[in-house]
């Protein structure tokens, strides 16, 4: 059995301290800018999605990666804007098209940078649609603070039930830290939150139960961004995808499971209709 030195427990509560801190500032800031809705909701989407493309472009470019994170961060803020104004149908079908044929184009040429650009853009500005979308709907203050907390709670249960009871590894390969016992936990975590969501609004036993199953969903989707995100730093020999965030490392590093379920979460409601008024 291995035994952490001193040193090695030292390290892990400041880490864990910082963690705390920083929670402790932007958590406040993302819910006031949700809160607030546009430009405010705007404008924390176009910041982060210029970081998080920096943060791309240094990890995939190797060459000159600030005109790729310039090109990539200009793309986003432009879906930004579209999806703000009525356009996010629109702004999907762009992303996927452009996807899709930079990996026709890898494919044929056997160069996968533009690829890697096409990846960026559509790992970036898809989900940041998603959230303006969701946001404008006439519930979509409550959807947005639904998802926020539900990837959270995945997070935060994860990782403490994961560091409590540890046992089997998740995806070694991947992330040696992940277990099982963490995502059953955040499954249940995130369940469970979005439960008494449901119960806070008034909605119901029988609502409250589909927003049980519903979190646990959001929550495999959420640890499944956390797998990429991990899976893509080990291809390019990174720890962090940055510095920006005490504790966190970087944008992409704190944001990587609501990247995976804004998308999913959306094409959930817009499979409903999308008119969720009667929910609030």
């Amino acid at each position: 059995m291995t035994v952490a030195s001193p040193a090695t427990g030292a390290a892990r509560r400041t880490e864990f301290g910082l963690r705390v801190a920083s929670s402790l500032v932007l958590v406040p800031v993302a819910l006031a800018a949700t809160y607030g809705g546009y430009p405010w909701f705007e404008l924390m989407l176009a910041v982060l999605a210029a970081a998080m493309a920096f943060e791309w472009a240094e990890m995939t470019a190797g060459v000159r990666p600030a005109r790729q994170a310039a090109a990539i961060a200009a793309a986003a803020l432009f879906s930004i804007v579209l999806a703000a104004h009525g356009h996010a149908a629109a702004v999907v079908g762009v992303i996927a098209l452009a996807f899709v044929a930079a990996l026709a184009l890898g494919a044929i040429t056997g160069d996968w940078r533009s690829a890697w650009k096409a990846g960026g853009l559509a790992y970036i500005a898809l989900p940041c649609a998603s959230m303006v979308w969701l946001r404008e709907l006439p519930a979509g203050l409550d959807l947005v603070v639904w998802l926020m907390v539900t990837v959270w709670g995945t997070d935060i249960v994860a990782y403490a039930v994961g560091r409590g009871v540890g046992g089997p590894r998740l995806a070694p390969r991947v992330s040696p830290g992940k277990t099982w016992s963490g995502l059953i936990g955040g499954m249940l975590g995130a369940g469970t939150l979005s439960a008494l969501l449901c119960v806070w609004h008034g909605l119901g036993a029988g609502t409250a139960a589909q927003g049980f199953a519903a979190g646990m969903v959001l929550a495999v989707v959420a640890q499944g961004g956390d797998l990429f995100e991990s899976a893509l730093k080990r291809r390019y020999g990174r720890k962090d995808s940055g510095r920006l965030i005490p504790g966190h490392g970087g944008v992409l590093d704190r944001l990587d499971g609501m990247l995976a379920a804004a998308p999913v979460m959306a094409a959930l409601v817009w499979l409903v209709g999308g008119d969720l008024s009667a929910w609030r």
